[in-house]
């Protein structure tokens, strides 16, 4: 049998080693079918745990190991502390692997790290260095949730995921025997675990998050509407069921490819994908649609309890901010007269929601705020909605509607 910290560390390394993307990483590995609950179980916990156990192993570690070193100990931590496993059996089979992995000159460090290692000696750093460590939210960004949201701030930051949202086209009467949680959406669940069957191939149901559900359902119904950044196509594919025509505009050619297959396995046909750079002026579509809406991107911060490996990435938000902007100016230039302009992102900090669309209506007066309609509990800001993760089933997302003055 394979060791069964193999699979999860051949995923992580691609994480923490290359970069990749958490599912794009795990959809790449060839994992053992017989194990794959337990491998994406280890996966998605190192990574939602990953500032705590790094904190673990630089308190009993007297110098940083190499990295393959740390994803071990890291997998071997997340077992021992959060699954309870055999203490015995949690350093054989990390020792077992570094040997495999030719690292046999780390498996006696490994072995006495793990020997040795006692939670209840972990001391964290109080205030909002603490708090970092125990919700793996990095730093800057707890210290702008706890100014901006204050004793909601650790609601926030230690919320959990809701489970799998599936959107249901048909049959869902199938699958609500599963454990599971309405939402305020129609035919919109979140389930504890699903598992994809032919169904999801039939355009029975798809995957689609509260956010993405929750922007798509707050747009107006209308003849001509653009989604400026629509890959991978859900919001776009469930807007279509209210708008004649969309649009659906992405930057990449393969993420366009991704909206094209949505679309084909969902059945809308009204949707039409086209590679396009939503910051750049294309001067046949000026004052050409009922609605745009501009899903730009942004840190993904709201998006941390599906996304953890989020927490590991640079965040330039000088850049963030210079995206934001331009996607938001030009697109504005794309709607008609009494058509609407939706501004939204996956993101909980005021900085990339309520600032960048009060800035954009100080130079554009001829755009209106409208408060949008959600059935969702949310907080109201001055321009759009913002919605927590504590009360939006796990999710972090703003919106913003603005009317653009007949």
């Amino acid at each position: 049998m394979t060791n069964p910290f193999y699979d999860p560390y051949r995923v992580l390394s691609k994480i923490y080693g290359a970069g990749a993307h958490l599912k794009i990483a795990l959809a790449e590995t060839d994992l053992e079918e017989d194990t794959r609950a337990r491998t994406v179980k280890t996966v998605y916990g190192v990574l939602e745990r990953d500032a705590y156990l790094s904190h673990c192993i630089r308190s009993f570690a007297p110098k940083s190991p190499k990295q393959s070193v740390r994803i071990v100990l890291k997998i071997a931590l997340y077992w021992l502390i959060s699954l309870e496993k055999p203490r015995y059996l949690v350093t054989d089979k990390a020792v077992e692997l570094l040997k495999r992995l030719g690292k046999g000159g780390a498996a006696g460090f490994a072995n006495a790290f793990l020997r040795r290692f006692d939670e209840k000696k972990i001391v964290l750093p109080s205030g909002n260095a603490g708090l970092s460590i125990k919700s793996n939210y990095p730093i800057d960004a707890v210290e702008e949730i706890v100014r901006e949201y204050g004793g909601r701030a650790e609601n926030i930051l230690f919320a959990s995921s809701a489970g799998v949202t599936v959107r249901f086209e048909r049959n869902e009467e199938k699958y609500l025997s599963l454990p599971h949680r309405d939402t305020p959406f129609d035919r919109v669940y979140c389930f504890e675990n699903f598992t994809r069957d032919e169904g999801f191939f039939r355009g029975d149901y798809t995957f689609q998050s509260v956010g993405s559900v929750a922007v798509a359902s707050a747009v107006e119904p209308c003849a001509n509407f653009l989604d400026a950044c629509a890959a991978p196509g859900g919001k776009s594919v469930l807007i279509a069921k209210k708008c004649e025509r969309v649009t659906a505009c992405d930057l990449h050619e393969h993420r366009v490819g991704l909206v094209e297959s949505y679309c084909k396995r969902m059945g809308a046909e009204n949707v039409v994908p086209l590679q396009s750079d939503s910051s750049l002026f294309r001067s046949e579509w000026a004052e050409s649609f009922d609605g745009v809406l501009c899903d730009v991107p942004c840190s993904g911060l709201g998006t941390l309890t599906e996304n953890p490996d989020i927490a590991l990435r640079e965040r330039d938000f000088s850049s963030l901010h210079r995206t934001q902007t331009a996607i938001l100016e030009n697109c504005s230039r794309y709607v008609k007269r009494g058509g609407c302009l939706y501004y939204a992102t996956c993101s909980v900090l005021e900085r990339e929601n309520d600032r960048i669309v009060e800035a954009f209506l100080m130079e554009h007066h001829d755009f209106d705020a409208e408060e949008p309609k959600s059935p969702l509990d949310f907080v109201k800001k001055k321009y759009g909605l913002q919605f927590l993760p504590d009360t939006a089933y796990g999710a972090g997302f703003y919106i913003s509607k603005l009317r653009k003055k007949k």
